[in-house]
């Protein structure tokens, strides 16, 4: 019988940023389908935020995966998409470049971004 810990796997994530006094790594458990900004809420990390639906971008932050596997969120919502461009964090050439070839793009919404098994830095 497998240990039910083996199910759950630990994603490391590190937010910096001049609102902290220092960078502040969290442990989140990947796969639990919570996103970014509530993982930092529950860590009281004081990302900026209005609607927390996808709609206003305001908590916009760029992510880097950290170690060398490759990234694996990589897909951005459909809220993303439009939001990102709106708000001038990604042109309609860089969503070109980024849907056809797969790869993360460094901008990223705290309220639509899934904790996925991966280690991260995210700045804002």
């Amino acid at each position: 019988m497998a240990d039910s810990q083996e199910d759950f796997h630990m994603a490391n994530i590190t937010f910096s940023s001049p609102a902290l006094k220092k960078d502040v790594t969290v442990y989140a458990v990947a796969g639990d389908r919570k996103t970014l900004l509530s993982v930092a809420q529950e860590h009281k990390i004081p990302i900026h935020y209005e609607c927390q639906d996808g709609e206003c971008g305001s908590c916009a932050v760029q992510v880097t995966p950290l170690g060398s596997n490759a990234p694996k969120a990589v897909h951005l919502t459909e809220k993303e998409k439009t939001v990102l461009v709106l708000n001038g964090k990604l042109s309609k050439n860089d969503l070109e470049k980024i849907s056809l070839s797969d790869v993360a793009p460094k901008w990223r919404m705290a309220c639509q971004y899934m904790v996925l098994d991966e280690d991260i830095l995210v700045e804002f």
